[in-house]
């Protein structure tokens, strides 16, 4: 099993990223799936949840801003991030099939 992220760099504040993760050797859509965070220092954070039909749920500090998706036949996820703020600067990681992560997506927000 394996996720395969892409997206994240550098975005000014109020700007705009896309991540995503291409799932492989799982059964992606029998499981929720989850994007967390963890910033220099801090705590890792569970960003979003999707469950296997697509229901979301979202930390506060990302609601409103931040949509999860998913497409269970591409076995793909993705996390739409819209009005970025410095705080949101962190590693983000994908994770499914219960349990299997992908590696860190680097986005940094800065002026």
């Amino acid at each position: 099993a394996q996720l395969v992220p892409s997206g994240g760099g550098l975005v000014q504040p109020g700007g705009s990223l896309r991540l995503s993760c291409a799932a492989s050797g799982m059964y992606f859509g029998w499981y929720p799936a989850y994007w967390f965070r963890q910033a220099p220092g801090k705590e890792r954070e569970l960003v979003a949840s999707i469950t296997n039909v697509g229901e979301t749920s979202y930390s506060e500090s990302v609601k409103g801003r931040f949509t999860a998706s998913r497409d269970n036949s591409a076995m793909k996820m993705w996390l739409q991030m819209n009005n970025l703020k410095l705080e949101d600067t962190a590693d983000y990681f994908c994770v499914a099939n219960e349990n299997t992560w992908g590696r860190g997506i680097q986005v940094t927000v800065s002026s």
